[in-house]
């Protein structure tokens, strides 16, 4: 067994500081999905030793093969290990609740107040500085999950070129990745011989839940996989928000913490108010809930099987590169200027050096300066 793994090594916690936790992480946790898992694993696994290093992966290779957004499932995978529907329930509804406030706070203002110019201010330096911290999160992942394993190294490698290329995930390439690593490395044995609330009409908050039932159900990879799904309906398709429009409500979610996905609700809230925020964030979670809670108890039963662990590898690695792909991807978006290349160098320097400074306050400097630089 290996030592990082002995049972004994692992520290009780309680359902109720794990809720804490994850509501924490929900009201702090900058960076999008990626950076978001990151802090899962430093925070859980490497740091509290709440979770086995084994279940992460585990939740990790759920969330990457199930359509959803990938830090919410991951993060409802963690609070199944040990709870389990109780647990997956209130983690899930604990680390999407502080965003989900904080999109309606901001969708209420950008609809009284006819737009948000400061917004893209903001996101100026806080997009640059959210790519030094998930290019941090990623080298951490990196060197943890893939260590000096020639195998998984290549996948990794292959599906970190793919992201960057394609600029989007392949759930092929997943499940591709792990049947290759479970076969080689431990093959089966026949080898050797699975808008105001009262004024919605009912027909558009059923449209609105239809449409984001289906995105939450089809659309595999991080929250941001979910982005040119909704781009299509929302703006070209139903014509509920126009171009400009959408773009604030992704800018949103990249300037509020928790789960980028969240952007729904911001959508919802600007076509129907408050009821339309709440059905719009109920269909997106609601499939990758299910998609998590169904398949998990026989991720936890047979998780540690040599066939199953094999295929877990390799997904993960896949993930893993995927994810590194991710951060030129975002990257290029991003980081467009002097500022904005410096603001992210700076932000990967600081947490590499294990300087005292958290991520929140990395994001309030870096929106401070977008906002002097911009306006």
């Amino acid at each position: 067994m290996n030592p990082s793994e002995d049972p004994s090594t692992f520290k009780k916690y309680s359902l109720s500081k794990l809720i804490f936790y994850f509501l924490k992480l929900g009201a702090l946790g900058f960076g999008g999905p990626v950076a978001l898992v990151g802090y899962m694993y430093r925070d859980l696994v490497e740091q509290r030793k709440w979770i086995s290093e084994s279940d992460y992966k585990e939740g990790l290779a759920l969330a990457q093969l199930a359509p959803g957004p990938l830090a919410a499932q991951t993060a409802i995978y963690i609070g199944y290990v040990d709870y389990h529907i109780l647990g997956a329930t209130l983690v899930g509804l604990a680390f999407i609740l502080p965003s989900f406030l904080m999109v309606i706070g901001l969708g209420w203002a950008y609809v009284h107040y006819q737009g948000l110019a400061w917004m893209q201010a903001v996101f100026y330096g806080v997009g640059a500085c959210v790519i030094g911290i998930i290019a941090f999160s990623s080298y951490k992942l990196t060197r943890k999950t893939i260590g000096k394993d020639r195998l998984l190294l290549g996948i990794y490698i292959l599906a970190a070129m793919i992201t960057v290329i394609t600029e989007s995930e392949n759930v092929l390439f997943f499940l591709l990745a792990g049947i290759a690593v479970w076969l080689i490395k431990a093959p089966p044995k026949l080898l050797h011989k699975p808008k105001a609330l009262l004024s919605v009409p009912p027909e558009l908050l059923g449209k609105l839940f239809l449409f984001f039932l289906k995105a939450g159900s089809f659309v595999f990879g991080s929250g941001l996989a979910i982005v040119p799904f909704l781009y299509g309906g929302v703006v070209k398709d139903f014509h509920w928000l126009n171009e400009r429009q959408f773009l604030d409500a992704v800018a949103v979610a990249m300037i509020t913490p928790g789960p980028v996905v969240i952007t729904v609700a911001f959508i919802g809230f600007i076509v129907a108010g408050l009821s339309g925020a709440s059905v719009a964030a109920l269909g997106t979670f609601l499939p990758c809930y299910l998609f998590t809670i169904i398949p998990a108890p026989y991720f936890k039963k047979y998780g540690k099987r040599p066939d199953i662990a094999a295929f877990v590898d390799g997904v993960t690695a896949t993930a893993v590169g995927a994810i590194t792909g991710a951060v030129f991807v975002l990257g290029k978006r991003s980081i467009i200027d002097l500022p904005t290349a410096t603001l992210a160098l700076a932000a990967f320097v600081i947490l590499w050096r294990g300087l005292k400074i958290s991520e929140p306050f990395l994001i309030a400097g870096a929106a401070l300066i977008g906002l002097v630089l911009k306006h």
